[in-house]
């Protein structure tokens, strides 16, 4: 690996890149981070569909931030993306990825040829049929990724990473010392992005269970726009300063209420429903608490009405708790956004388990 890395983290509304130094050390050093917002219809639900606009993107992002390495790591984290717990017979790592094709079409929505595939080994058990290995099918829709590479390669950056984001979510902030000082086992992070929400639930920082919720901060402030006939920037405003609530003072609001109730309350039901899935499926791991991050964690109120509907302790994340910040750089800048930019560490900080991220390889 370089002695530095970006991660880039494709939005739909908005670039955003951090520079790490020594990324696959045990304390890498943030060396440079920054942001510039897309074009409207540049990405959608982290699908760039204008590979020559994003990569003009990416040029005056270099330019602007400085970044000193064209080494990158980009993420897939959508709709376009599936992952599902997966049972086969036990061989090596090498055989399973290459039986995969032949067992799992019955899995994938599209046929097996326009997906990259992958396994995730998880535990080994004994069934009756023999020796059995359980973990991750991670399946990525072939075009998808292509196109964010392409995007990538034009603006003259060299990919040498594809990664999944809830694992580069999980090499960041789950079973960290942190957590086992807190005597933390099984936890999730919740990263709320603009068009997608990740679940990561790993025990003692190994992923167990994972989903990607297609549906994001960006929707809330989308309806706000349509429903109110809003400009963005104006629905945007609208929904931090209203946030998530059942009560606010000027009457003029309570229809933007209403809205934010209703388009929040469907992704925080999806949220629920996923960790009752996981603790119903899995009895023996008790999920003792949410680490939150990403963008549309911002909405006033959300964090308490998580909790409340999980039942669960809701924390925001310590991102740069394991990262040193060289000179320079703005700390005091990345701490009050180090929610937003939790994505883009992940994928830059050095994969340390040799499967995490090969499906979109």
């Amino acid at each position: 690996m370089a002695s530095s890395v970006v991660g880039i983290d494709i939005g739909s509304v908005a670039i955003r890149a951090v520079e790490l130094k020594d990324p696959d050390k045990a304390r890498p050093t943030v060396l440079r981070f920054g942001e510039i917002p897309l074009p409207e219809g540049a990405v959608a639900r982290g699908e760039v569909i204008e590979q020559r606009t994003v990569a003009s993107s990416l040029k005056r992002l270099w330019s602007t931030a400085g970044f000193g390495s064209k080494e990158v790591v980009i993420g897939m984290g959508n709709q376009r993306v599936l992952a599902r717990d997966l049972t086969l017979p036990r061989m090596s790592i090498t055989r399973i990825r290459e039986s995969l094709p032949y067992q799992v079409q019955d899995h994938l929505p599209v046929p097996v040829e326009e997906a990259l595939l992958d396994f995730y080994p998880i535990s080994e058990a004994m069934s009756d049929s023999g020796p059995v290995v359980n973990g991750l099918l991670i399946a990525a829709i072939k075009e998808a990724v292509l196109g964010n590479v392409r995007a990538v390669e034009l603006a003259g950056l060299t990919t040498s990473g594809v990664d999944l984001v809830p694992f580069a979510l999980s090499r960041l902030l789950l079973g960290t010392a942190a957590s086992e000082g807190a005597g933390i086992v099984t936890e999730a992070v919740v990263e709320i992005g603009a068009t997608a929400t990740t679940v990561v639930i790993s025990t003692r920082g190994v992923p167990q269970f994972l989903r990607i919720i297609p549906s994001g901060g960006e929707d809330v402030t989308e309806a706000l726009k349509l429903r109110l006939e809003l400009e963005r920037g104006e629905a945007e405003t609208l929904k931090r300063f209203v946030g998530l609530t059942t009560r606010v003072v000027d009457p003029w609001h309570v229809p933007a209420m209403n809205i934010i109730n209703e388009v929040a309350s469907d992704l925080l039901g999806s949220i629920r429903n996923t960790v009752a899935y996981f603790t119903h499926t899995r009895p023996d791991s008790i999920l003792q608490r949410i680490q939150l991050c990403g963008g549309g964690s911002f909405l006033r109120g959300l964090p308490e009405a998580l909790a409340e509907l999980t039942r669960l302790p809701v924390a925001p994340v310590d991102v740069l708790a394991g990262l040193a910040i060289a000179r320079g750089v703005d700390a005091k800048g990345l701490h009050a956004r180090q929610a937003e930019f939790t994505v883009a560490l992940g994928l830059a900080v050095g994969v340390q388990d040799a499967h995490a991220g090969r499906a979109a390889a």
